[in-house]
């Protein structure tokens, strides 16, 4: 069975969790030799799985009726506080994505929250719930990463250094994390991220203005390379999540690989997420107390690790690919019985 994967990240700027979770894919499929793998244009495959819902999608998505497979990584919620004028057009984006929804065979969700985006658009399609995976080896904290994450950024071994991750918009918090810095002078702040989409990106002049007065203990590292990150996360004691919407990120469940305390923002689409608690802050003073605590209290700081290590349980690599490749059977079954002159 051969299995192709298409994402139109590969050809745009890749800053971003989607283009994270499509190489992430890749490789998981890759890691036994049950099934072969084209991706985006280097051939045909039996059952078709794109990561994007762009025209690319649509185009290579002609010849696999019955076969499409469409991870929701992105639901209209998404699009708030991420593009600016977001409310002008979200009457348009609401029908895109039914149209982007429908066009597939198999939506994936990777949260609850997408599972319930999806119905409450109406789309015309099978939905199955299969969250992100993750690699842990990959994250894996190692002193060698750390010392090469510290001289990357430009640290001293002796700094705690928080750590944000995420594009520089409004919807993932990063004034917050500013203002929790400015708060805690005697720690590094890092917020490794840029943005993707240029001057199409929601308060991107407000957030300018404000990273020209940030104090110096914060640090814009700007877009990084992929195979940079593991580096990133090693070189950090912790992570603030501070983003108001997300589906099932990469970003803090890689962190919590790297072995790190991470803080989340309080918001509903975690609550029917994670099997397992999390530490949690509904305002900017409550990441403020709890970075103090983490930075100061050396029980508190252990806690913090091991629920991080409870959490990434939740999203075994082996557990998830195995979910993919008994999809992929289903559907190649499927077809071959409706139509048994295919094979």
């Amino acid at each position: 069975m051969k299995i192709h994967v298409a994402s139109e990240t590969q050809y745009m700027v890749k800053g971003n969790g989607v283009h994270t979770a499509f190489i992430d894919h890749i490789d998981l499929l890759k890691s036994k030799n049950d099934i072969d793998i084209v991706v985006n244009n280097d051939g045909y495959g039996d059952v078709f799985h794109s990561h994007t819902y762009g025209p690319y999608y649509f185009f290579k998505g002609l010849g696999y009726k019955g076969r499409r497979i469409h991870t929701v990584h992105v639901i209209p919620d998404s699009i708030k506080g991420s593009l600016p004028f977001s409310s002008f057009f979200m009457p348009f984006v609401k029908w895109y994505f039914k149209q982007v929804y429908s066009y597939a065979d198999v939506c994936i969700a990777i949260s609850p929250m997408v599972e319930n985006a999806i119905l409450e658009l109406g789309a015309k399609t099978e939905i199955v719930r299969i969250f992100n995976p993750i690699n842990t080896e990959k994250w894996k904290r190692t002193p060698e990463n750390r010392k090469k994450g510290r001289e990357l950024l430009g640290l001293s071994e002796n700094e705690f250094v928080v750590l944000g991750v995420g594009q520089l918009q409004a919807r993932k918090g990063v004034e917050d994390f500013m203002d929790v810095a400015e708060a805690i002078p005697q720690a590094k702040f890092v917020w490794a991220g840029g943005r993707p989409f240029k001057a199409m990106t929601e308060g991107i002049s407000r957030i300018d203005a404000r990273i020209e007065t940030a104090p110096e203990n914060i640090q814009f590292t700007g877009m990084l390379e992929l195979y940079q990150m593991p580096m990133i996360y090693a070189a950090a004691d912790m992570m603030l999540f501070t983003s108001y919407q997300e589906n099932c990120p990469l970003a803090p469940i890689e962190a919590a690989a790297c072995g790190m305390p991470v803080i989340y923002r309080d918001i509903e689409e975690y609550k029917s997420l994670y099997d397992y608690k999390y530490l949690k802050a509904k305002t900017s003073n409550d990441f403020i107390e709890l970075t103090k605590q983490l930075m100061t209290n050396k029980t508190f700081y252990a806690k913090g690790l091991i629920i991080s290590k409870q959490l990434i349980n939740q999203f075994d690599k082996n557990r998830i690919r195995e979910k993919f490749v008994n999809l992929y059977e289903r559907l190649n079954e499927q077809i071959a019985d409706f139509y048994p002159s295919w094979r």
